[in-house]
């Protein structure tokens, strides 16, 4: 097996690989989890508001 030959077995790994991440990335299955991960962001900002509220009024 010379270099070209491995050179070329390594660019249809590559290829296959970013084709399954791209179909895994885009499927139905996977929106949901993204959704609830996107918004963890603004989920925490709440709680954090929601515990320093809770600790005025005592």
């Amino acid at each position: 097996m010379d270099y070209g030959t491995f050179q070329g077995i390594l660019t249809i790994v590559v290829m296959v690989t970013f084709v399954g991440i791209f179909f895994w990335a885009y499927s139905k299955h996977s929106k949901s989890n993204f959704d609830e991960a996107a918004n963890l962001v603004f989920t925490e900002d709440e709680l954090t508001k929601m515990s320093k509220d809770s600790g005025d009024q005592k």
